[in-house]
């Protein structure tokens, strides 16, 4: 068995967002550091980066912030963006003030528009990230709309065919699967992640999306007591289930 990295105390806190290497220094040296229930007291000692670290660690008194690499789930609420440099409150001020300055950075695996709520993925893990938004992936991702209009009928047959041209694209859409939960609302399962997709489908049937919802990635589902804002890390198990179907992808092409 390999053994799990090690890394100097100071470069660890400081890319965990506690503050410069100087000021993890100062803190050393006010025995605001804990291992195993002993002050650390080099701030240059080599810190394996083992699983249960924050379960061993405090930094003033409270666990230490899980290192490297992370991925979230978030339940993102309306009026948020998923954009560092996009106008408004974005999803990171919901997450500790501490973690938007750690190294690597977090960014979101996709985005979700504005007024979009559910299922957000938020990682510093970039092999991963680029794992879940390849489109070799084809993670199917699930979203629920409602509509201005009445459903017509045909929707399914069209999203399913897989030769849907959207306005400004040079190539069709992949085959997605509709479902009809009532007259105003849809259930969409999509493999793409293509700008402003759903609303885009819907507006070219002549619909137009009033309100959407992911509530699954793959066969990863967003729980139902994780309320709007709030977020969870996940494990292996659940990053395995983001890369996996669940049986309820889009159909093949006839």
């Amino acid at each position: 068995m390999s053994r799990p990295p090690a890394v100097r105390l100071d470069r660890l806190l400081a890319n965990l967002g506690y503050g410069s290497r100087r000021e993890v220094h100062a803190l050393v040296r006010d025995r605001a550091i804990v291992l195993d229930g002993q002050a650390v007291s080099d701030a240059g000692a080599r810190i394996s980066l083992t699983p249960d670290l924050p379960e061993r660690m405090t930094v003033k008194g409270a666990p230490l912030d899980p290192p490297a690499p992370l991925v979230l789930m978030m339940h993102k609420p309306e009026g948020v963006v998923c954009s560092h440099r996009e106008p408004g409150r974005s999803v990171y001020e919901l997450l500790p003030s501490r973690w938007r300055s750690r190294t690597p950075s977090l960014s979101s695996i996709g985005r979700l528009d504005r007024d979009t709520t559910g299922l957000l993925l938020i990682t510093d893990d970039g092999a991963f990230l680029h794992r879940v938004i390849s489109p070799r992936s084809n993670a199917p991702k699930r979203y629920i709309a409602t509509l201005r209009d009445p459903l017509r009928g045909d929707e399914a047959e069209i999203f399913g065919r897989g030769d849907l041209m959207l306005d400004g694209e040079d190539r069709p859409l992949a085959p997605a699967r509709l479902e009809v939960l009532g007259p105003f609302l849809a259930q969409l399962t999509v493999t793409e992640g293509r700008y402003h997709q759903v609303r885009r489908m819907f507006s070219a049937v002549g619909n137009q999306v009033l309100g959407l919802h992911r509530d699954r990635i793959g066969a990863l589902d967003l729980p139902a007591d994780l309320p709007p804002g709030a977020w969870r890390r996940l494990g292996p198990a659940d990053c395995a289930a983001v890369l996996s179907g669940d049986g309820e992808g889009p159909p093949a092409p006839a």
